[in-house]
């Protein structure tokens, strides 16, 4: 089964590259944050007929780790523009194509290349209760093999020195991969006010969109049709909303560790708040 998924992965990627130039690029990008509801985002908004996913795909990770294959291979991956006409002539408005690589919003280089490529792009980025995120990122990356700390609370002490270096290593050599910044960066990932003020000089307010991803599932209609206007689609249909890639715990978080990183994403939550308008929904 995984060499035939791989020969049609093959054949597809080649088909892809072949008829580029008569692809779409996507007109918005689900960046992140991992662990914070961007599966079950993307798939419920690719139930919408005018927003086209990347094939094969939900993340393409082109503008982190891929960067190296060129524009013509990443256009490959999307619908063909001959496609995007009927849907406009069918229902009145230009679909648009997207993808969703939650590394895009943490990788240092990646908003910049965003920005050159796709001129125009919105961004939609999803924040929850960062202790969450980090504790679920340790069992998501564990599970995968690509953490070896099985104990979460010493796979955080060992993330500074894992991380040391790694924004100027991906600066110094820009096609190269950190294993511990797209594996071991359990609080780094979860200030994201810090992320998000990289992005507001590339693209601006008004092409950001920030989303409570517990709001997004205690209200998954309201946050929808949010989304829906900030993209400027209509609202055609209503979707089924399901959570993806939940994980077990194999044990609770030690009340003292939670404490300890309550206490230390303190300021960057309060940093959250002009993007969320309004406070973080776990701190209340």
């Amino acid at each position: 089964m995984n060499a035939l998924k791989h020969s049609i992965l093959s054949v597809s990627r080649t088909a892809g590259r072949l008829t580029c130039g008569g692809r779409m690029l996507p007109g918005f990008l689900i960046v992140g944050a991992q662990r914070c509801g961007t599966t079950s985002l993307y798939r419920a908004l690719a139930q919408h007929p005018l927003l086209t996913k990347s094939v094969l795909h939900k993340g393409v990770h082109f503008f982190d780790v891929g960067y190296e294959r060129g524009l013509d291979w990443y256009r490959g991956h999307f619908p063909l523009k001959v496609g995007a006409s009927l849907l406009k002539r069918r229902y009145g408005t230009a679909p648009l194509a997207f993808e969703s690589s939650p590394y895009y919003l943490f990788h240092p280089l990646a908003p910049e290349r965003i920005a050159r490529d796709l001129p125009g792009v919105k961004l939609i980025v999803l924040v929850r209760d960062p202790v969450e995120r980090a504790f679920s990122a340790h069992s998501h990356e564990l599970a995968r093999g690509f953490e070896t700390e099985s104990h979460f609370e010493y796979a955080v002490e060992l993330e500074a020195r894992r991380l040391a270096g790694a924004e100027e290593s991906l600066r110094s050599q820009p096609y190269s991969v950190h294993h511990s910044h797209r594996h071991h960066a359990y609080l780094a990932r979860g200030r994201y006010a810090e992320q998000l003020d990289r992005l507001e000089p590339l693209f601006g307010r008004d092409r950001i969109l920030v989303v409570d991803s517990h709001r997004f599932f205690a209200e998954p209609e309201r946050v929808y049709d949010r989304v829906l206007e900030f993209l400027g689609v209509p609202h055609l249909q209503d979707p089924v909303f399901e959570r993806h890639n939940g994980r077990a715990r194999p044990k609770p978080m030690p009340i003292s560790v939670r404490q300890t990183l309550t206490d230390h994403f303190e300021v960057y939550d309060t940093q959250l708040v002009p993007w969320l308008g309004g406070d973080p929904s776990w701190r209340r």
